[in-house]
């Protein structure tokens, strides 16, 4: 399989760079990220018995899947899972950013109809200090960004080899959004403790 990506993305004479053995297990990154979500919010509510809001539900409804349409596209072979992947995990970015900005209280509560406020968290006892910027939503922004920017990158890399410039400038990008962002949500915790 390795050789296949070998061929595709690099001439024959080169060695694969890392950008074409990242490409080449972009999928299962992927597939791995999505299935360690669902089964660390399926450990949460079932063995530590914490009860999920309603936007937890919603990220769930767009996790859970993720992780069947990544497994099915692997087994299958499927080239193009990153055209049924990548807009459950944008979704999955946007409801868990909102999510995550209403529990730091930079949001207002939103009426929540489920017996937990969304707002609520049940890491704020257990993660303090340095580390108290990461809520459970957060964790959900994480992996629904990882999945994008691996699925992103599985679509770059079916482009032609004019576009190798473009999937480097792309991953890089993701890349430093992503460290970005949490070193922002990092900052906009200290400041709201403050």
């Amino acid at each position: 399989m390795v050789e296949c990506f070998s061929r595709k993305f690099s001439s024959p004479s080169t060695p694969m760079n890392l950008l074409d053995r990242l490409t080449a297990s972009t999928r299962h990154i992927a597939l791995f990220t999505a299935m360690l979500a669902t089964c660390g919010s399926l450990f949460f509510s079932e063995v530590l018995r914490w009860i999920p809001c309603e936007l937890c539900w919603h990220q769930r409804i767009l996790m859970y899947p993720l992780a069947l349409i990544l497994f099915v596209g692997i087994i299958i072979d499927d080239r193009r899972v990153h055209l049924y992947g990548l807009p459950l995990a944008l979704a999955g970015i946007a409801v868990s950013l909102y999510h995550y900005l209403e529990v730091l209280k930079v949001l207002p509560p939103s009426p929540c109809l489920g017996s937990v406020p969304c707002s609520f968290d049940y890491l704020t006892p257990i993660l303090t200090g340095p580390w108290s910027f990461i809520k459970i939503p957060f964790l959900a922004l994480v992996a629904f960004s990882i999945i994008a920017i691996m699925l992103g990158n599985y679509a770059l890399a079916g482009a032609p080899a004019i576009a190798a410039h473009a999937r480097r400038l792309a991953t890089i990008s993701a890349v430093v959004i992503v460290l970005v962002n949490i070193a922002g949500f990092y900052l906009l915790g200290v400041f709201i403790r403050l």
